[in-house]
Order: C-alpha cells, then structure tokens, then sequence
C-alpha cells in the first residue's frame, strides 16, 4: 500500500503553543491562521510512517539517467494523480498520470534561472507533496542540464575550430542534413557577461537536444563584447528561432539580442565557407535586430537596414539635407517632402494632413526639384531621398 501523508493515530490535531509562537515568530507577515495550516500541513508529513521511504524514492529518480521522467512517473504512481516538468521555454520534458485535483504549477528557478515549470494535480491529501515534488524536479532538471554540460564541451571545439576557419571534417557530424547558425548578445553593461553568456548557450543548447536537433554551441569574446554562438540542424527555421529566442529570454531578466542565419546547404560539400556564410548572415541580422529581446532571421529582415545603418550612406543624407538647407525655410520643405515619400494618396489629401493649401504644397515640391537637380517622378531621385531620410531615423 503506498504511504499517504497524515497524523498518526492520537496525534494532537493542534499544533503547540511554542510551536505556533515559533512558527508565528519567523512568518510575521502571514496571517495566524495561514500559519497554523502550514504548520500543521508539515507536522502532518514529518509524521508520516512513511516518508523516509518515500524521500529515498524521490532522490532514487532524481539521480536516475532519465530524472525527470522517473520523478513524475514515481508522482503519479504514489499518488494516482498528474505531474509534469517543463522546460523553460514550454516544451514538454516529461509526463505522467491523470489529474486527480486541481492543478498547481511551481516554478523551477535556481540562482534566478528560470530552468522550468511542474505542474502537478494530485488527490487532496497529496498536495502537501507538491513544495517537495517541486524540489526534486528542480534537482532532475540541473542534473540534466549538467549532463549536457560534458557533451557541450566536446561540440564547443567542433565550432570554434570551424567559426575560425578551421576543422572542416567537424561538419560530417551533422550529416547531410540542412544546418543553421544563431548568434546571440547582451548589452555591454551587464555584469558577469562571460559567464552570463556562458548560461544562454547551455539554455540554447538545452532547447536543441530536447527537440531531437543536433546542435552545438560556444562563447566568443571580443573587444567588443561577446557573444553566444549555436550551429544546429533545422528542421522548421522559423519556429526555431522563435522559441531559441523564447527559450533564451526565459532563462534571464537581461536583454537579449538574437541574429538567426538564414537556411544553409546540409553536407560537408560547402565545408567551412557554408558555416562562415552562415556567421556573417547572423551577424547582419543580429544588427538589424532594433529591439531589446527581440530576434530577427536574415531571410526575413530588412536588408537596408544594414546599409543605412553602418554608416555607408552619411554623405548621402549630407549632401541631400545641404542641398534643402538652401531654400532657408526652416526645414518645412524638408519636412514636407518626408511627408510627400510617405504618402500614397492625392496630393489634396497630403495638403490636408499637412494643414497647408494644395498650391502652397506644389510650390514646396517644385523648390525641391530645383535645389535637388531632379524631378520627384525620377526613381533615381525618389531612391536617393528615401536612403537620406532613413538613414536620419537610424
């Protein structure tokens, strides 16, 4: 028969008196009441005859090979009722049972990483259980990720030696199979940045050997900051790179950025050019990657972006806003030809959302094709204007 947590016969229903002080004296902020149930919910498990079997088991499936999955299966087996752990970012890491009362979720964090979530929905005089249960989970889940720990570092020379152009063969390890490349960065001023790093590419790591995807990760340091770097096989591009980012941005409060490379040739065909290929494309999509925990795939970003924003076309938006400052207006004209770029209707319907008379919207437009030497019907001239505007909003 499996041991269920509760008094033993005679207990006292009620807690001592000194144990009641006692209790009251280290939660000041909890009401009495909360305080005696939580006491009594305690004494209820300390007493029972078999919670050192019980305890052993728990400990047996977290040490186990497969921790997580043993740990919900004992749950579910001792108590008739549901657990579940999680990974961060949502994946399922292993189930078991039917829920058998109401469903509580425990948030796994150790050191403010958030490594996961158990949910469990056990009979009523097992959700006493639950804060212990959730321990233990906590434990399967470092256990885990210190396992990969020794696999990663073997993946970890296999990709420095081919992001420095090097170890060529290292990609027979990926088959032939399509591959991709992500780099990742947090903001300069973060503290511990190695070591902060060093966390995003186990989480990310984590994320492709629980999806089945053969993916190795490293850290890379520079005079301008480091960064975290994964190599994986792709099967779905896209929804991998939304939940790596989700993955990442569940594990820390910092802001993390993330440059996904676009979908590259499987094989050792392409050898080292594929993966430096694969580098550089993250790269730029890491830079055109605006927003602070935000990502960006390189076939989906805006690949002027890039330009405008490395500096490529200051003389440009120099030359152009020279020739404006001429007419001596004050900008309007400049203004009203950023307007004009913008607009898609008639020019009435400009004039209005300016508040200006259409003819005195003409007039402007006319100005401006006499400083700029061109004609606002020329592409040429419409393409030159809009590099120099956006080049202003970088």
């Amino acid at each position: 028969m499996c041991p269920r947590p509760g008094l033993k016969d005679g207990a006292d229903e009620r807690i001592t008196p000194t144990a009641a002080d006692e209790t009251a004296r280290l939660l000041p902020h909890q009401s009495p009441s909360e305080v005696e149930a939580a006491a009594q919910a305690v004494l209820a498990t300390l007493q029972s005859p078999g919670l050192p079997t019980l305890l052993g088991a728990l400990r047996g499936a977290a040490m186990s090979p497969q921790p997580e999955r043993e740990l919900v299966e004992l749950a579910a087996n001792w108590t008739g009722g549901f657990a579940e752990i999680r990974a961060s970012w949502g994946d399922t890491v292993a189930s078991a049972g039917r829920a058998a009362g109401p469903t509580e979720t425990t948030r796994l964090d150790h050191h403010e990483r958030h490594v996961g979530t158990l949910t469990a929905a056990l009979p009523a005089q097992w959700q006493v259980l639950i804060p212990v249960l959730a321990e233990y989970a906590l434990l399967a889940r470092l256990r885990s990720a210190a396992a990969g720990a020794a696999r990663r570092r073997v993946g970890e020379r296999m990709l420095d030696a081919l992001l420095s152009g090097q170890g060529d063969d290292a990609l027979n390890g990926l088959g032939r199979e399509p591959f991709a490349l992500a780099v990742a960065t947090l903001p300069p001023q973060a503290s511990a940045q190695d070591q902060a790093l060093d966390l995003l590419a186990a989480v990310g790591e984590g994320y492709f050997s629980e999806r089945r995807l053969v993916g190795h990760s490293t850290v890379r340091t520079g005079r301008q900051g480091g960064m975290a770097v994964w190599l994986w096989t792709t099967l779905d591009l896209s929804r991998e790179a939304r939940e790596l980012h989700l993955s990442l941005t569940s594990s820390t409060a910092l802001d993390v950025r993330l440059g996904v490379s676009g979908r590259q040739a499987g094989g050792a065909r392409e050898g080292v050019t594929g993966v430096q290929t694969a580098l550089t494309q993250a790269r730029q999509a890491l830079l055109a990657t605006q927003h602070t925990r935000a990502y960006t795939v390189f076939h989906e970003m805006d690949a002027l972006h890039t330009l405008i924003s490395d500096g490529s076309l200051s003389v440009l938006a120099a030359q152009v806003n020279a020739q404006l400052d001429t007419l001596g207006d004050d900008g309007r004209t400049a203004d009203t030809l950023r307007a004009y770029l913008s607009h898609r209707g008639t020019l009435s319907e400009l004039a209005a959302t300016q508040d200006i008379h259409v003819n005195t919207l003409r007039y402007r437009l006319r100005r401006a094709e006499e400083v700029l030497g061109g004609r606002l019907s020329d592409p040429a001239l419409l393409a030159r204007l809009y590099l120099a505007f956006r080049t202003e909003t970088v």
